[in-house]
């Protein structure tokens, strides 16, 4: 699933350490997401966006139709 993850961090000029720190995960977790390796939990999801005072479907792209 894309996101705008890495964009927000470079505009906030924050780490992946740091954005993983506020949102209880690793860094590693982060990188997974913004690599589209890794599909964020409704939860995860909803905390990143409150970090960025966003929404979720303006953060994670859902077009692409991928269903599990």
């Amino acid at each position: 699933m894309k996101s705008k993850i890495a964009d927000l961090r470079k505009q906030k000029k924050i780490t992946q350490e740091e954005l993983a720190n506020a949102v209880g995960v690793t860094r590693q977790t982060i990188t997974s997401i913004e690599v589209e390796k890794y599909t964020a939990s409704l939860v995860l999801a909803h905390k990143i966006a409150e970090y960025f005072d966003s929404t979720i479907e303006e953060i994670f792209d859902f077009s692409d139709g991928e269903e599990q």
